[in-house]
């Protein structure tokens, strides 16, 4: 049988026609073409940095272009500033609301408090973390919160003008609050050639020394969560020391001459001794190279043992608008990178807050090593306590106060502890 032949008819042969444009315009659109890639972010870190010296903002420019050249999306603007100053620059960067990604500073409790700051924990790198001290770590926490990181560290101790030291009889460092006056007396004797002990009631230092009597005295700042600001241990110490200033045997003008002042002075053989940290021994000699001097304990009160007292400045990120975890780790990592920062502490004259850096350099120096095994027995401010930072800015005046306008210590010590305990029950 013949099969029937299949007859096309001539609509469908249009029909069929007329859709190829549209399946080879699909079969095309159905390959795939070049991929765009996705565009990177720049990331922006504003780093304030305290100056510690003529030496931090070269240091620190170098630093932040090595930095970005091998960084180059991740933009750092940093800015140096003086202590005298640095409160004023991020308070007013904060009520713009433009705080820095970084600051570097010594308080942080208070911008805890108010919920300001990033947890550095979510920042910092593991290998960065596991290198700094647990004792430093941990006094800049919060309710188990790491709100902050120590970033330099340095003890304080008594300097001194060996060549004076001697002229007037006195043959050793003055250990206790006795021997302190007698060897200020002896230089006095000696008619005006020097001033004895370099008292420190300027703004910046006001707390340090009120540090030096409270503990040196037995005392402290807070004991058991209260604050002891007027104990009977402080006002002896406090009155101890005004009365060293009303027999003229403290440099005479305690509240206006800084302490790198005084180190100057002491270095151009006028004063015979004072309180200064570590960065004496890189600061001084380099300015004054034949000075003969000589390092001892902050003297205490007679009978009381021997105190260490250190401080430790931080670094903390603000929580703003561009943080940029990553970038602000990776900055950090290269911040602390041992290298850089050996060179850093090297010549500021800091004690490193790293282990790596700490026992490199105390394998080369015995005094390193020294003072480092001080820093981690040292007694530190308060700064846990939110209110720390107001108690510290209402105590800066207490030095014109005391010395010239008849406050007793006394009183002066009532009422800062009245503003303590003030400023801690409004942060309850």
């Amino acid at each position: 049988m013949q099969r029937k032949s299949l007859q096309v008819q001539p609509f469908i042969v249009v029909f069929m026609v007329s859709l190829m444009p549209f399946v080879l315009s699909s079969c095309v659109k159905s390959s795939p073409g070049p991929v765009a890639a996705p565009k990177e972010e720049r990331a922006l870190i504003r780093f304030v940095a305290s100056e510690y010296s003529t030496e931090t903002k070269p240091l620190l420019e170098k630093l932040v272009k090595e930095f970005e050249i091998k960084n180059p999306l991740i933009d750092v603007e940093l800015q140096v500033a003086n202590w005298d100053i640095l409160d004023g620059i991020y308070t007013t960067m904060i009520s713009k609301n433009q705080p820095p990604d970084l600051l570097n500073t010594n308080v942080y409790a208070h911008f805890a408090q108010d919920n300001l700051l990033n947890n550095m924990d979510e920042i910092i790198s593991p290998e960065l973390a596991s290198k700094l001290y647990p004792n430093l770590l941990e006094m800049d926490q919060m309710k188990g919160i790491q709100y902050a990181i120590p970033y330099v560290a340095s003890t304080r101790n008594l300097y001194y003008n060996k060549e004076l030291l001697q002229k007037a009889g006195v043959t050793s460092s003055p250990t206790t609050w006795s021997d302190l006056e007698h060897a200020a007396s002896r230089i006095k004797a000696l008619g005006g050639v020097a001033e004895g002990f370099g008292l420190d009631l300027t703004d910046n230092e006001t707390q340090a020394t009120l540090s030096y009597i409270f503990y040196g005295s037995g005392g402290s700042w807070i004991k058991d969560g209260k604050w002891t600001i007027n104990s009977p241990a402080n006002v002896e110490g406090l009155t101890f020391f005004k009365e060293l200033f009303d027999k003229g045997l403290t440099d005479p003008e305690p509240s206006i001459t800084t302490r790198d002042e005084k180190q100057r002075i002491l270095g151009e053989g006028q004063l015979a001794m004072m309180i200064s940290g570590n960065y004496f021994s890189s600061v001084v000699p380099n300015e004054f190279p034949t000075l003969k001097w000589g390092k001892g304990p902050i003297p205490v009160k007679d009978g009381m043992p021997p105190i260490t007292f250190g401080v430790h400045d931080v670094l903390v990120s603000f929580k703003t608008d561009h943080t940029n975890k990553k970038a602000l780790s990776n900055f950090l990592d290269f911040l602390y990178d041992d290298p850089a920062y050996e060179e850093m502490i090297k010549r500021e004259g800091f004690l490193p807050v790293t282990t790596s850096v700490g026992s490199r350099l105390s394998k080369q120096n015995e005094v390193m090593r020294s003072d480092l095994e001080a820093l981690s027995k040292a007694k530190f401010y308060p700064v846990q306590d939110p209110a720390w930072q107001a108690v510290l800015d209402y105590s800066r005046k207490m030095g014109d106060a005391i010395l010239y306008e008849g406050v007793t210590p006394q009183a002066a010590l009532d009422q800062l502890q009245h503003f303590a305990e003030t400023k801690s029950r409004s942060h309850e």
